[in-house]
């Protein structure tokens, strides 16, 4: 059975840190990319960060790059999501998915990705900043 779990999330103040993490069952982190979105109250899901199946190489949306990182441990079926520098306007739930390389790069750039194809999500986790 394939599964997406998010941890992590939680309280933090603006100016703060925060580790996500997903774990992955069912397949490995060879075999599909992993990306990570967001949705903030009375928003779309927009994409935030995806990490290769193949090299390794990370992609973020401009408003986080430079503050987040994407990193992945093989071994552990893991993909992080590390959240420094936290803002309010960071508030949402976050989701992991699964998917084509390509498509997951693509979708780092939408603000809106509810109609995007991924075979796989998580059940998302709430990250709430406080000013």
């Amino acid at each position: 059975e394939v599964q997406l779990v998010e941890s992590g999330g939680g309280l933090v103040q603006g100016g703060g840190s925060l580790r996500l993490s997903c774990v992955v069952s069912g397949f490995t982190l060879d075999d599909y990319a992993i990306g990570w979105f967001r949705q903030a109250p009375g928003k779309k899901r927009e994409g935030v960060s995806c990490i290769s199946s193949t090299d390794g190489s990370t992609y973020y949306r401009d408003s986080v790059k430079g503050r987040f990182t994407i990193s992945r441990d093989n071994a552990k079926n893991t993909v992080y999501l590390q959240m420094n520098s936290l803002k309010p306007e960071d508030t949402s739930v976050y989701y992991c998915g699964a998917g084509q390389e390509t498509i997951l790069i693509t979708a780092v750039t939408y603000t809106d990705v509810t109609y995007l194809n991924l075979p796989y999500w998580g059940q998302g986790t709430q990250v709430p900043v406080s000013p």
